[in-house]
């Protein structure tokens, strides 16, 4: 297989796995010498195995176009991404610090709204964001927290450096797919198990029957449902997967009722049953018509209700998406000081707040090579990415801006790192980003790694699966000097 890597270049980009051009990181050199050892059709047929396991496990994702609706075998790339774990604790740190934050921002914005009060964060980007929701004024969910499972996502620089590019609170997806990826590797890769010291990330689901469990403490055996909007959401592969693997009764809205006492019912042959915790994963304009948009009928009439009487807890708590907003995104570092006195750990990408007179002016100027995002879209859609975009389409973001500037940010194009990718009969490099998840009831929890999502069309700095990525199995490696595997 030494072929297929000769004329490897990561081409001055940071290189995951490699150090130079043909010296691999201290960390990822067992796992290369490994690869580059293996005959090249010993090789592709370990390729070949791992697209028979996704397929015969059913293991898909929807892409929306306007073509229809397309189920698409999970695309997935079998070299792994390695980080050492000396630098992972450290990104653990600052996940941790950055998720008490943002949950203590949430508690402050439905009551007291101290952060307004002092000047932190200007009242408009708070009351004016998509994601507020008035009907959650004055609440106070089980342990103060909001955002039980987040996902945030990090990107590296041209030097390396770690940053968070943006955090999924409302209902963030992907982690059915960092354990598969985990799953795969294992069956097609065993070996390499046995080499190198690499965290586990199969207690996930565990963790997140016991962080559901502990929000409501004063039910000793809690029925928990995941509530999904049904077969033909893009993420329910996930949703059942999710439910199979952690003990939840998996749920559509028709399923359930709320009853005169306002606590939530599953209807069931033998009668109705009470419900205590639900892993909602249903947007807010959708989760109860009685609340909010009247037309739905994925939701539960009155479940607001039953939550805010406390009768129910729902993970995540409806309201949590004013944090997942770009623009509130700019101020994270800010509600870490504020809240919490202390350094953020890890930086937010360098952003400009288009709403300010002076960034709007800097960002039209700079236009061509920036990348422009609207406050509340995701999975990459609604974007400039100046440098990769025809004049035309820069026209189009140059007048949106100056329509609607408080809807956008901008931020500088990085050099987004690069990891070894199997691409056919070679091995080149593919820009990726990571989504680790973060787990908040009474305490935190930080996956060791998490789904890495790569570009898999070569130059492309979009790596969302929607719009023709794939991913890689992510390995936090013991870097410790007597680090052996287990």
């Amino acid at each position: 297989m030494k072929d297929m890597w000769r004329d490897y270049d990561p081409e001055g980009f940071f290189d995951e796995l490699m150090y130079s051009q043909h010296q691999p990181r201290s960390f990822s050199y067992k796992l290369l010498d490994y690869l580059q050892g293996m005959e090249q059709e010993a090789f592709r047929q370990r390729v070949n195995e791992s697209e028979m396991e996704m397929l015969e496990r059913g293991i898909t994702f929807t892409v929306y176009s306007d073509a229809g609706n397309i189920d698409r075998a999970w695309p997935f790339d079998i070299i792994p991404r390695a980080i050492p774990k000396s630098e992972w604790q450290r990104t653990e740190k600052g996940l941790n610090q950055r998720i008490r934050a943002l949950n203590q921002f949430i508690q402050d914005i439905y009551n007291e709204a101290a952060i307004i009060k002092d000047g932190i964060i200007p009242e408009d980007v708070v009351y004016k964001s998509k994601g507020y929701r008035p009907q959650c004024q004055g609440m106070t969910p089980p342990h103060g927290v909001w955002a039980n499972i987040c996902g945030s996502d990090l990107v590296r620089d041209q030097d390396g450096t770690m940053y968070v590019l943006e955090d999924n609170l409302r209902v963030p997806s992907g982690v059915s797919y960092m354990l598969e990826n985990r799953k795969t590797t294992k069956r097609v890769f065993p070996e390499l198990f046995r080499l190198l010291n690499i965290s586990p990330v199969d207690v996930y689901p565990e963790r997140l029957s016991q962080m559901l469990s502990s929000l409501r403490p004063d039910v000793s055996s809690p029925r928990i449902a995941l509530l999904t909007p049904g077969v033909f959401n893009s993420a329910y592969y996930e949703h059942a997967f999710l439910a199979q693997q952690a003990g939840l009764i998996l749920l559509e809205g028709s399923d359930l009722l709320v009853g005169a006492d306002d606590y939530v019912y599953m209807k069931t042959i033998y009668g109705l049953e009470r419900v205590d915790v639900i892993y909602r994963r249903i947007d807010d304009d959708f989760i109860d018509p009685e609340a909010f948009r009247p037309d739905s009928i994925l939701g539960v009439p009155g479940i607001m209700r039953s939550w805010r009487a406390g009768k129910v807890a729902i993970a995540n708590a409806p309201g949590c998406g004013v944090a997942d907003d770009k623009v509130i995104y700019a101020y994270v570092p800010e509600m870490i000081r504020y809240y919490l006195n202390e350094t953020p750990v890890i930086d937010n990408v360098p952003t400009w707040l288009c709403g300010d007179p002076e960034q709007l002016e800097h960002v039209l100027a700079h236009l061509p090579e920036l990348v422009v995002k609207p406050a509340n879209e995701s999975g990459g859609y609604g974007m400039l990415v100046g440098p990769h975009a025809s004049e035309e389409k820069v026209n189009e973001f140059r007048k949106l801006l100056v329509e609607n500037p408080t809807n956008y940010i901008a931020q500088p194009t990085l050099n987004l790192s690069v990891s070894p990718t199997s691409c056919g009969d070679t091995i080149a490099p593919r820009h990726v980003d990571l989504r680790p998840f973060i787990l908040s009831g009474n305490s935190v929890y930080v996956t060791p790694g998490g789904l890495t999502r790569v570009a898999l069309v070569e130059g492309s700095l979009v790596v969302n699966s929607s719009q023709g990525g794939g991913s890689k199995d992510t390995w936090i490696v013991d870097d410790s000097p007597f680090a052996e595997a287990e």
